[in-house]
Parts: C-alpha cells; sequence; structure tokens
C-alpha cells in the first residue's frame, strides 16, 4: 500500500463531565464520552427514530487537557479531530483478552473545538450575538477621508 490514513472527525455531546486523570509520569490525560445521532422517519409506521453511537476519546495533549478541564462539561457539542486506536488488556476478574477502541487525541494532528457559544446560560441552542465595541462616532466616518491615508 502506498499510504495509509488513520483520521476521525467527530462532532457529538459530552454525555457526562471530562475524567481528568494523572499518569505516572506527571502528564494529565482526560477522558470523555461523546454521543452521535442520527435520526430518520419510519417508512412504514411514519413515527421519527433516533440511534445514538457513544465514542470513547482520550486527549494526552497537554494543552487540549487543559481546555477540557476548564471549559468542557457534560452536554458540551464538541468537533474532534483524531485517529482510532485499539487497546488490549486482561480483566482481572475473568482473565480474558479485552478489546476498546478509542479516539486518541494526542501531537499536532488533533483537535478539539468548542461548538458551543459562552455565556449561554445552558442552552446550547442559543447563539450569543456579539456587539461591536468601536464607538458611534467611528461608525459614522466619512468613507472618502479613509482614501487619502492608504499607501497604494
Amino acid at each position: 500500500m502506498a499510504g495509509s490514513l488513520n483520521k476521525v472527525q467527530l462532532i457529538g455531546r459530552l454525555g457526562a463531565d471530562p475524567e481528568i486523570k494523572q499518569m505516572v509520569n506527571g502528564k494529565s490525560v482526560a477522558r470523555l464520552s461523546v454521543a452521535t445521532s442520527q435520526s430518520w422517519k419510519d417508512k412504514s409506521s411514519g413515527e421519527r427514530k433516533e440511534k445514538t453511537e457513544w465514542h470513547r476519546v482520550v486527549i494526552f495533549n497537554e494543552g487540549l487537557v487543559n481546555v477540557v478541564q476548564q471549559y468542557v462539561k457534560k452536554g458540551a457539542n464538541v468537533y474532534i479531530e483524531g485517529q482510532l486506536s485499539t487497546r488490549k488488556w486482561k480483566d482481572e476478574a475473568t482473565g480474558q483478552d479485552k478489546y476498546s477502541t478509542e479516539i486518541v487525541l494526542q501531537g499536532y494532528n488533533s483537535s478539539l473545538t468548542m461548538l458551543d457559544s459562552r455565556g449561554n446560560n445552558g442552552n446550547p441552542n442559543l447563539v450569543s450575538e456579539s456587539k461591536s465595541s468601536l464607538p458611534n462616532e467611528n461608525l459614522n466616518q466619512d468613507s472618502s477621508d479613509l482614501d487619502d491615508e492608504i499607501p497604494f
């Protein structure tokens, strides 16, 4: 194969507050549970149906861990870009091998974007409008005055 690509992009909501833990090396790691949903209309009954998928997200990028710890809470709408990773571990109770597939955010090819607006009082659908901080006299300035100042 000439090349390969391992990239995951999700837009979803957090099902719980982020879990922040310290690793043995002293660095922090964040774990998120992100839900993505799709809905459709059932052809036979005409009723609305919905299916939700849950995704485990692990963040090793220290800057993102700090942002998650301070600003991201249950119900937050986020855009996540990372890589799929499957871990193998042994169940201590049964001794059986278990597998976990997670979306890992680590290094420069990862990102997390908060899609909710600030100050929305818990309503994720409310988009706050930003006002200009310019004084009114600057908004009424004649545009011909500005032409003299352009150096080209």
